[in-house]
């Protein structure tokens, strides 16, 4: 069985760190550079850094980023936000980055996910997908691109398996509704995609406490756990999570 991992989420809006609530409203939470360093010593077991800027989204924000967060953590870094192009994926990795993350191309575009898959491996590309409950249809899930702003016509369980058919290594879930909540994860929806998903799925949106952590690894079975909130705004950290954890039968892998 594969060891779960915990995964803190960083998120780029104007070189600086935010956190988001719903998508919408955000806090400044910090220096990335800064931020990065400290879950290193926390013996993290990978770092998600999105460029999550709606306008003028840069990719040389990312590519400056990436060397400097190398250069004081040591493990594995996943990448997204604005790239579109297999020589955007290609740029960052050849920058530093571990795993690139694909969203709104991986609709647009499909085909990149099976150049980057081709090229560095099935296990650098990761799809991330925004999710939020729409309520006039029965609170069927809706998915969304370009941030959160676009309604995409394709359901879950379609996204899912064309991202798998085109070599997705690796999905990232994301729960608008439950975003900076800080009220437990969506558990029904990551029930869901790990019944579609035949890859490893990091489920993210809603941790406040480490009773969600443990609630959802136990209830969904799910493969990682994406969290900004937890630790951006309590003294908890990932260490404390995986002790925790540890203690209701949960394996990590060593870091």
């Amino acid at each position: 069985m594969l060891k779960k991992r915990i995964v803190p989420m960083m998120l780029l809006l104007d070189k600086q760190l935010v956190k988001t609530c719903q998508f919408d409203t955000w806090r400044n939470v910090g220096d990335p550079i800064k931020s990065a360093s400290v879950y290193n010593s926390q013996y993290t077991d990978e770092l998600v850094l999105l460029n999550i800027s709606r306008e003028n989204r840069s990719l040389e924000q990312l590519a400056h980023l990436i060397p400097e967060i190398s250069r004081v953590s040591f493990m594995p870094l996943s990448v997204g936000g604005g790239i579109n192009h297999f020589d955007d994926a290609a740029y960052l990795i050849n920058q530093g980055a571990d795993k690139i993350i694909v969203n709104s191309s991986a609709y647009q575009n499909p085909e990149l996910i099976s150049k980057i898959a081709n090229q560095f491996g099935q296990q650098a590309v990761i799809v991330s997908i925004d999710i939020k409950i729409d309520t006039t249809k029965n609170n069927h899930y809706q998915l969304y691109s370009h941030c959160g702003q676009q309604r995409e016509k394709v359901n879950l369980a379609e996204h899912i398996e064309q991202c798998q058919q085109a070599g997705a290594g690796e999905f990232m879930i994301q729960s608008i509704d439950h975003d900076g909540m800080m009220a437990g994860f969506d558990i029904e929806l990551f029930k869901q995609v790990m019944a579609l998903a035949k890859v490893p799925v990091i489920g993210c949106s809603g941790s406040g406490n480490y009773q969600h952590l443990r609630e959802a690894f136990i209830e969904t079975d799910i493969s990682a756990l994406g969290c900004g909130s937890l630790f951006n705004f309590s003294d908890s950290n990932p260490i404390r999570a995986k002790n925790y954890l540890t203690n209701y039968g949960i394996a990590f892998k060593k870091v």
